[in-house]
């Protein structure tokens, strides 16, 4: 891993032109430096709850010393398979005592986990998910610094929050439902859907006590930061502000990241595998979920269940039409009229939550 982590990283900017034309194609009727503002104002409400659960834990304001504490909660190396199977059946447990969306018995035990290469970690080096949870782990050949960061980097607290992002009801539901559902609309994936709605789920299960102890919010609040950046520095570099060395001092100036995983992360943005936007697309795409939640579903014009299924049936598609769809808002030859969705959010809801 780490014989090969002075390879530079090379991206290739799109430029504002590129940025507009990707935009208008997500139907988001937003300028990039728009967004960004967005971000600015979401990762301004996490370091706010940061503080709050840094002043729990005893360290006063300072919540990087906090997070450096959660960190070092890590399993030790050949325990972490158990630590995430626990965690993919508390998330599960904590869905039963509602009603909020169809998780069907097969689809709790279809999954499987795999463990990710120390190639693959040097781009992904955290969770990936889907039909199986690929897992970070330290391995035999790495060196102790790059084993020690990838145990600090999937601790059990940063696991809480993210789990079930990748399995139920985030990735592995979407597949399972996607594959029964309207199969169709497969072709029309989007990071703003798929990525998005995941990422609802983090910010929903937050709103209802999900993470109770300052603990596992902090967890939560690095993966929130971590949203809230990616939109920062990916929209920046592709408008030729940033460069990849910057972004990387910048997540770990501001999410508190291992700095071999702040590579990685930067590694696997600009590395050509991902569109441009994807990044910008968990939260954002979270956060257009969010407003349409409120908007059917705080109005009472449906249910909790109603709207989280008729979301995951409804398959991939951007979320603007997942919100004409649900809405029965009129369309024109050229799609919806523009939405835009940051003008009718609700507030962020600072802990204490729900229980």
């Amino acid at each position: 891993m780490s014989a090969q982590s002075d390879e530079p990283i090379i991206g290739d900017p799109i430029g504002v032109e590129g940025l507009k034309a990707d935009l208008a194609y997500e139907m988001i009727p937003y300028t990039p430096e728009e967004l960004i503002a967005i971000a600015e104002k979401e990762y301004a409400f996490s370091l706010s709850e940061a503080k709050k659960a840094a002043r729990e834990m005893g360290f006063g304001d300072n919540w990087k010393a906090a997070m450096e504490k959660v960190k070092d909660t890590y399993v030790e190396p050949g325990k972490q398979t158990e630590l995430i199977r626990d965690l993919a059946r508390q998330a599960e447990n904590f869905f039963d005592q509602h009603d909020w969306v169809t998780i069907p018995p097969l689809a709790r035990e279809d999954w499987r986990m795999d463990m990710l290469s120390p190639e693959r970690q040097r781009v992904s080096p955290f969770f990936l998910g889907g039909d199986q949870i690929l897992v970070s782990y330290p391995t035999a050949d790495m060196s102790d610094d790059d084993k020690l960061m990838s145990m600090r980097g999937n601790n059990p607290h940063f696991s809480h929050a993210t789990v079930f992002h990748e399995l139920n009801p985030g990735h592995h539901l979407q597949g399972f439902m996607t594959a029964r559902y309207n199969q169709h609309r497969r072709m029309f994936t989007t990071p703003f859907w798929n990525e998005g709605q995941s990422l609802y789920w983090e910010m929903f299960l937050w709103d209802h006590g999900f993470q109770q102890t300052p603990e596992d919010r902090m967890g939560a609040l690095f993966w929130r930061m971590h949203r809230s950046a990616r939109i920062i520095f990916s929209l920046n570099f592709h408008l030729g502000k940033m460069t990849p060395e910057q972004a990387i001092q910048f997540l770990v100036d501001t999410v508190d990241f291992e700095r071999a995983n702040a590579e990685g992360e930067v590694r696997r943005s600009f590395n050509g595998s991902y569109s441009p936007l994807y990044q910008a697309g968990y939260m954002l795409g979270g956060l257009q979920l969010r407003a349409l939640h409120k908007e059917l579903v705080d109005s009472k014009k449906m249910t909790e269940r109603e709207f989280h299924d008729a979301v995951l049936q409804g398959g991939p598609m951007p979320i603007t039409m997942v919100r004409a769809r649900l809405a029965k808002t009129p369309l024109t030859r050229s799609g919806s009229a523009p939405w835009r969705f940051a003008d009718e959010l609700p507030p962020p809801i600072p802990f204490p939550g729900p229980k």
